[in-house]
């Protein structure tokens, strides 16, 4: 089994090693049947019976998991281990020959039992395969957010951060509503769910302004060098910010077009 994207180091010598465990499993055991040759196949799991396993002995299958592209399987894995396992939906499928050699289900747990040797091997190739699935839902899983600072509770009134104020952290609104002033005239307002206090971060500077709170708000804090790696390796954070950028850009310029109306009027 070889997982598609990027995999550790480590991965291609354990690969290596499981897929030649099948062969050792089956080793002494006669196949149930003739070679089961396939030009092509769309869902591997429609044409096998429950009732048998299958050597990949030549070709490449691709498998979705829940329609999702995930791995595929080459010469030497086993296909029909997951025979009966409804959730989730697993469909394996080859655009190339393919090559099987059948097994009894039943037979080859028999002959894996009867060996100690084997038994070891058979678990070695589970936990294997665990491994292996398990580094990419690590790799591929988006971080979650664990702030250092926590969350922050405000009353009404009280100020959220302060214009001039070195910019250690940014912020996200949880609960809530505040406004944005600068030099003690307001110039927008912070909506929930919105981040705020990024720019300074992004450009090193102080604030540009102060937040007040406009009605009680819960507040996210996180600090500014775990916010840029987020915005790295997140990109709906990424997406977010953007969008609220864009939004309070469009209303500055929204705000000077009525400044300069009211001054050619004058």
């Amino acid at each position: 089994m070889y997982l598609l994207g990027e995999q550790p180091a480590y991965a291609d010598q354990l690969i290596q090693r499981l897929q030649s465990i099948p062969g050792q499993l089956l080793e002494g055991l006669q196949p149930s049947g003739p070679e089961l040759k396939l030009e092509s196949v769309d869902d591997l799991g429609k044409l096998l019976p429950v009732s048998q396993l299958y050597l990949i002995s030549d070709g490449l299958l691709h498998t979705q998991v829940d329609g999702r592209p995930l791995f595929y399987l080459q010469e030497g894995d086993l296909v029909g281990l997951r025979q009966g396992i409804d959730m989730p939906s697993c469909r394996h499928s080859s655009e190339e020959a393919l090559t099987l050699v059948p097994y009894s289900r039943v037979e080859v747990f028999k002959h894996i039992h009867l060996d100690e040797q084997r038994q070891e091997l058979f678990t070695q190739y589970l936990i294997g395969h665990t491994v292996l699935l398990a580094d990419a839902l690590a790799r591929l899983k988006q971080p979650e957010i664990h702030p250092s600072t926590g969350f922050q509770h405000f009353a009404a009134g009280e100020e959220l951060i302060h214009q001039g104020d070195e910019a250690d952290h940014v912020f996200v609104i949880i609960e809530g509503h505040a406004e944005a002033h600068v030099d003690g005239l307001k110039v927008g307002d912070v909506q929930k769910d919105e981040i705020f206090g990024a720019m300074a971060v992004f450009t090193h500077e102080k604030r540009s302004a102060t937040v007040i709170a406009s009605e009680p708000c819960t507040v996210m804090v996180i600090p500014k060098d775990q916010f840029l790696g987020l915005m790295q390796s997140n990109p709906r954070i990424a997406h977010s910010l953007i969008e609220s950028m864009a939004r309070r850009i469009d209303l500055l310029n929204k705000e000077v077009t009525q400044l300069r109306s009211l001054d050619e009027e004058a």
